[in-house]
């Protein structure tokens, strides 16, 4: 019974238990993080120095590989000195869930090494500026060009084989040549959330445009709709429901193109903060700012599928979702 259980198809589960499915999903890659960090014997490849002894290159709190460690305690014996001693350790860019946490608070309650510097609040509301006018820009043109590939076929045959030529091209490759139109600021960043978004953005609402029961465009048309109004009043509002999912997992491919952005040009936004912390190997930072893209990221969608489930309460799909 419990194996039909995980391995049934398509069938609905009560509340409880996609909660409960929901939370693991988060908790067992957490454990296992737990596991790597605590447990010191599953992998500690470094010892963490608390004693040098008469090491004289040696000092508290350094991390060193387990194989000198070693050498050197059996040095000093064989010179009878004192042997350093140390605990084992992760190297310093796999930090502890807890310095993680920590550095979620310490992060925006820290000011920056220069006074010029952007506080990290301040770095995350730039970089959702620069996907917020990406993925718009993106919208107004490839939303419009998807329906209308989707519903005319003559059309669609003009413009989608130059687009899947192009959506293969890596939007990254375009930064130079959009630093030189646009400058070193925010422009390029915008266009390459453009470029990442658009072309994928325009096969994807194309095929759902098809996807539309072709006897309501009959109907449309034997009633002598006009062409205008059959993209208004009967496309847009039959594939309504799935255009907005598919707006939902493109924004998601938008976040993706956020830190190949923010390259482009001077670094800002949240990238900065990412290599400003490399840079001094405070990596605990950079964990905790990596996941706060992951968590502003499935806020929005989350919320974003709340509010699909009150726009459109007459869709089921969007009811299981």
């Amino acid at each position: 019974m419990a194996k039909q259980r995980w391995f049934s198809i398509r069938r609905d589960m009560t509340p409880r238990a996609r909660l409960a499915l929901g939370i693991a999903s988060f908790l067992l890659p957490l454990l296992l993080w737990c596991i790597v960090s605590y447990v010191p014997f599953v992998w500690h490849p470094k010892v963490l120095i608390s004693d040098p002894g008469a090491v004289d290159y040696m000092e508290p709190g350094m991390l060193v590989d387990k194989d000198v460690f070693n050498d050197e305690v059996r040095n000093m014996r064989q010179e009878k000195l004192a042997p350093p001693k140390g605990s084992p350790a992760n190297p310093v860019y796999l930090p502890a869930p807890h310095e993680v946490a920590k550095a979620f608070y310490t992060a925006f309650t820290t000011p920056p090494a220069q006074s010029d510097d952007p506080w990290l609040h301040q770095s995350l509301w730039h970089s959702i500026k620069i996907i917020f006018w990406g993925f718009l820009l993106s919208s107004v043109i490839g939303v419009p060009l998807g329906i209308i590939c989707g519903t005319y076929g003559r059309l669609a045959r003009l413009v989608e084989p130059f687009i899947e030529f192009f959506r293969y091209l890596p939007a990254p490759a375009f930064g130079a040549l959009m630093v030189a139109i646009l400058g070193i600021y925010d422009g390029p960043k915008v266009a390459i959330i453009v470029i990442g978004t658009l072309f994928q953005q325009v096969l994807v609402i194309a095929n759902t445009a098809r996807k539309l029961d072709f006897t309501l465009l009959e109907a449309a048309m034997t009633l002598g709709t006009t062409r205008f109004k059959l993209i208004t009043h009967v496309v847009v509002p039959g594939i309504l429901p799935d255009l907005y999912r598919d707006q939902r997992i493109l924004l998601g491919w938008a976040w993706t193109y956020l830190i190949v952005a923010e390259l482009v040009g001077t670094s800002s936004g949240i990238t900065w903060f990412i290599t400003q912390q490399a840079r001094y190997q405070h990596f605990d930072n950079v964990y905790a700012a990596i996941m706060m893209i992951g968590i502003l990221g499935l806020g929005f969608d989350l919320l974003l599928a709340r509010l699909g489930k009150r726009l459109f309460p007459w869709d089921q799909a969007t009811g299981k979702a």
